[in-house]
Parts: C-alpha cells; sequence; structure tokens
C-alpha cells in the first residue's frame, strides 16, 4: 500500500507530502546512523596511537550514549512544539563538531568531549525520537507502522553503505582523516531539514493527520508514567541498547582477540547494517498486522538464542558472518516497533518527547554494554561474562514485553478537551 496522503481540501497544497517527508527523514537517519555505526572501527587504532586502554573509547562511547538519552525527551519536546527540521540542522551541526573534535583528540578529555558530550547531542537531535515523530505526524494511523518500518529499514543501509567507506579511510589516510572526511559528511543532513521543518497546526487550523489527545507536555508525561505499558516497554527496551552497543563497539576487538582478522569485524558490522534493512522493514510491515509487543518479545528471545550460538559454538570466519547476518535480522527491528507501541498507546501529538524518554533507557542500557565492555575486558582479559549477561537481559526483555497491551491510553486532561 502506497504511503500518501491527500492534501486537505480548505488549504494549498504543500510540497512536504507524507511521501517526501518520509524519504528525507529516512535519508537523515542514513547519514547518521551510518556514521555512528561505524565508531568502533576507531577503538584499537585510537587506542593504540594514543596509548589508551581499551576502557577510554569504551567510556568515551559511553558517555555519547548517555548524554544522546538524558537530551533526547528535552530535544524530543522541542521538535514536538516547533517541528522536527530546525533540530536536525543543529543536531547535525553538533554532530560534524564532535567528529571535527574526535579527529584531533589527544587525551581521554578530548575523546570525553567530542565523541561523549558533542556527538551524543547531535544524535539526539538527527536519529529516530525526532525523526520518527515528524514522520508519524504525516501518515494516517493505518500506514504508521509500515512508514516507520521503511524509514529503518533506509536508515539501516547507511550502517552497511559506510562501514567500508570508513575502514578504508582508516587503513589509507588514518583515523584522523577519516573522521574528517565523516564530520564534513554530517552537511548532508542540512538539506533534507527542510522538507522537515513542520507547520505546526493552530487553534484555527485544520492538521491532515489527527495528532491525537490534546495534552500539553505535563499531561502526557504524567499519562506515561501513570501507564503500566510505558516502564515495561521502557525496561525492555534498556536491553536493546545494551546489546546494540555492546556489539557494535566490542565485535571488531572481540574477534580480532580471536585470532580472525580485522576485516571479519568490518565484514561483520557491514552485515548487521545489511540484514538490518529487513528486518526493520518487516518489522514495521507486520507491526501494522499483528501484536507489536509479541513480535517484540520474539526479538528479544532469539537475540539470546543468537548470542548464545555465537558465543558457545566455535568460533569461526563463518560463525562470525552466519552472527551478523542472524543478528542484523533482529538488530533495529525493536526500533519501529516500540514506537509504535508509543505511537498505539499515548498518541503522536507528543510522541517526540515520550519516545525520547522510553529512548533514554535504551541509552541507559546502551551506556552500560559500551562501558562494560572495556571495564570487564581490562579487569578479564575476556568478553565472556558480558556476553552472558547479554543473553540474560534478552530473555527478561522478552517477559517484560509479554503483558504490553496496545490499547490506548486512559485521557488524562487537567483542563476542559480543545474544541476541533
Amino acid at each position: 500500500m502506497p504511503i500518501t496522503e491527500s492534501t486537505p481540501s480548505n488549504g494549498p497544497r504543500d510540497w512536504r507530502t507524507p511521501l517526501v517527508v518520509l524519504w528525507c527523514g529516512a535519508l537523515v537517519l542514513l547519514i547518521s546512523l551510518g556514521l555512528r555505526h561505524s565508531f568502533g572501527l576507531f577503538l584499537q587504532p585510537m587506542s593504540i596511537d594514543n596509548g589508551w586502554g581499551r576502557e577510554v573509547f569504551a567510556l568515551s562511547i559511553a558517555i555519547q550514549n548517555i548524554v544522546w538519552g538524558l537530551a533526547q525527551p528535552f530535544v524530543g519536546a522541542i521538535s514536538d512544539k516547533k517541528g522536527a527540521g530546525r533540530v536536525i540542522v543543529v543536531g547535525a551541526l553538533l554532530y560534524g563538531a564532535g567528529l571535527y573534535w574526535m579527529a584531533q583528540a589527544s587525551s581521554p578529555m578530548d575523546l570525553y568531549l567530542s565523541a561523549g558530550l558533542l556527538i551524543g547531542l547531535g544524535l539526539a537531535g538527527t536519529t529516530f525520537p525526532v525523526v520518527f515523530g515528524v514522520i508519524s505526524r504525516s501518515v494516517s494511523p493505518e500506514k504508521r507502522s509500515a512508514a516507520l518500518g521503511l524509514s529503518a529499514a533506509i536508515g539501516s543501509f547507511g550502517q552497511f553503505a559506510m562501514l567500508p567507506g570508513a575502514l578504508h579511510l582508516i587503513d589509507s589516510s588514518g583515523w584522523s582523516t577519516a573522521l574528517l572526511v565523516m564530520s564534513v559528511s554530517t552537511l548532508a543532513m542540512l538539506p533534507f531539514a527542510i522538507a522537515l521543518l513542520e507547520r505546526r497546526p493552530s487553534s484555527n487550523t485544520t492538521h491532515p493527520i489527527q495528532t491525537g489527545q490534546a495534552l500539553s507536555s505535563r499531561e502526557a508525561l504524567l499519562q506515561a508514567f501513570g501507564h503500566r505499558g510505558f516502564w515495561l516497554l521502557a525496561l525492555g527496551f534498556f536491553v536493546c541498547g545494551f546489546h546494540v552497543i555492546f556489539i557494535a563497539t566490542h565485535i571488531p576487538a572481540y574477534l580480532v582477540d580471536a585470532g580472525l582478522s580485522a576485516s571479519v569485524g568490518t565484514t561483520v558490522l557491514a552485515l548487521l547494517g545489511l540484514f538490518n534493512i529487513a528486518g526493520s522493514y518487516f518489522a514495521g510491515l507486520w507491526g501494522g498486522i499483528y501484536s507489536k509487543p509479541r513480535l517484540l518479545v520474539f526479538i528479544y528471545l532469539a537475540r539470546s538464542v543468537v548470542i548464545a550460538a555465537f558465543v558457545f559454538l566455535p568460533l569461526t570466519e563463518v560463525s562470525a558472518y552466519v552472527f551478523g547476518v542472524c543478528m542484523g535480522l533482529l538488530w533495529l527491528s525493536t526500533v519501529p516497533l516500540t514506537n509504535g507501541v508509543v505511537a498505539s498507546i499515548f498518541g503522536v501529538a507528543n510522541m517526540s518527547m515520550v519516545g525520547g524518554i522510553v529512548f533514554l533507557f535504551h541509552q541507559v542500557g546502551a551506556f552500560l554494554g559500551g562501558w562494560l565492555g572495556g571495564r570487564l575486558f581490562d579487569l578479564t582479559g575476556s568478553y565472556e561474562s558480558v556476553w552472558l549477561i547479554s543473553i540474560g537481559l534478552g530473555l527478561l526483555a522478552a517477559a517484560l514485553n509479554f503483558p504490553i497491551n496496545e490499547k490506548p491510553a486512559d485521557t488524562y486532561s487537567a483542563r476542559p478537551p480543545a474544541l476541533s
């Protein structure tokens, strides 16, 4: 079914059609996530050249993720009220500045402030909660899950396409030059942000898509915090963050430690991105047909099985590639489903803010996954304990998502409903 929406008959035709918004939002995700997905390639060369243990780089990625998560609800609230386009412009500029500073990093503090603080803020303005919010407000409810899945799939292509280029730059010109090129690449997000400059509805205009209950930001927060499903969903998403950042940051080094070449780690990361395209797309598509919480249960259970097989079976080049394929299908397939549940329960008027709080839990998990991997490796010389933790967390996330009901939440309002 094509993702289109008619223009209201009482107003001029806007070139920012749902299809334009979908593609421009997806291309922002492609650039932002593609650059972010390559960071694991820099762990070893930056650590070796600067004489750091792995915990330094791992901590910078952990800081990045917790800053990203802490900023996301506030950035999301601004996006809900002022429109996504302006937020994306500021986020892209911060992202580029962080990469530029990271290229000059010669001390742990440089890395913590560049890769950690600035890039974390940049990601908060250029990734899922902001982009999914504007897309959700542009398409009809029956097409929303498919639209989120398609945009996530297009964004995932960047995780596949940009890795070979990043590795080539590191090998041919060094990690600093590679980061400088990536810094310039962030500017490519700016033209797409124009299409996401939302015209927010006023009291005397009709918005083409019903955005849900007329709740203020405070009322929306109280509604979410009083809903059991919100907390179950958020705690489950914590596990997703732990899995994704631990694997993305440490899998290249883990495979090199096992005697495989650096190119194998790069290929595994590329396979994660490539098969994530299909995983994200079909998750969004199926989320419009089947129960999204039940699909999340399946995904988290499948992650635990795939990780257990990877860790306990003999490690070879082939098994590493199989892991990349299987984990790629499960990689970000949780994202359109999780955001779809948020939209189903709480509506889309405050989706970037409410989804941003759920995403904060994801980033707390990401902080622990990124940092704990480096910390426990430095302490024990092995990643085994973190793999075991990952298996257990996958089982926990499946249990948390099982009782979630997608029924729209009861309206909380301290004031009379707005008249249409």
